[in-house]
């Protein structure tokens, strides 16, 4: 770095992901880089310090999985912030197409959920299959739907093969995202719409 030039977080990311991998090694984690460890670990100081280091926070597996994706899915804030303030993508999605939105909602991490809508996170994400409220929905967290349709989430969203939200909260047999997703005003009518889900709990829940 030339002398008298700060060095910001635009200075010290990739754009793009990079692959990690160890050939030698099989297991889910196996090709996971340090920095992921951190992240999802929530060793704030050790993600801190190979940041500083220069390395790429934008670095990803084979499965393109993220640290950031690791964070989210363990509900680490401080580790999803730093990470996001120096260039993390918010909207990166693995090879089956869930982002770390997605990810926080699926576990009900709703602050966490909170902070990447902040920072940009798309609220319905690139692949319909797993769309954060529809994931939401499935794991009865019906306190990830209020910011999710407040920053633009449809709440009718209907997609192949889940129908829209309330029937995979029916399906699932969560009767307070049912109830959430009335209030945030999900169409019922949809209900009749989708004759290959069974939904025989959902009425059991009215």
């Amino acid at each position: 770095m030339s002398a008298g030039r700060r060095e910001t977080p635009q200075n010290r990311t990739c754009q793009d992901a990079v692959l990690f991998s160890n050939s030698l090694m099989s297991d889910v984690e196996s090709d996971w880089s340090p920095l992921h460890d951190a992240a999802f670990n929530g060793r704030v100081l050790a993600l801190q310090g190979l940041i500083g280091q220069g390395t790429c926070v934008n670095l990803s597996t084979l499965d393109r999985v993220s640290p950031l994706h690791g964070a989210c899915a363990r509900g680490h804030l401080a580790c999803a912030d730093l990470l996001i303030q120096n260039g993390a993508n918010v909207n990166g999605s693995t090879v089956d197409g869930v982002t770390p939105l997605s990810e926080a909602c699926a576990r009900g991490h709703v602050t966490m959920a909170s902070l990447l809508l902040q920072r940009g996170a798309n609220p319905s994400a690139s692949d319909h299959t797993n769309s954060p409220i529809h994931r939401a929905a499935a794991k009865g967290h019906p306190e990830c739907m209020e910011p999710l349709v407040r920053h633009g989430a449809d709440v009718d969203q209907v997609i192949e093969q889940q129908g829209s939200p309330l029937h995979v909260a029916c399906s699932n047999q969560h009767l307070s995202t049912v109830k959430k997703l009335l209030e945030l005003g999900e169409n019922t009518d949809l209900l009749c719409e989708r004759a290959q889900v069974n939904l025989s709990s959902c009425w059991v829940l009215f």
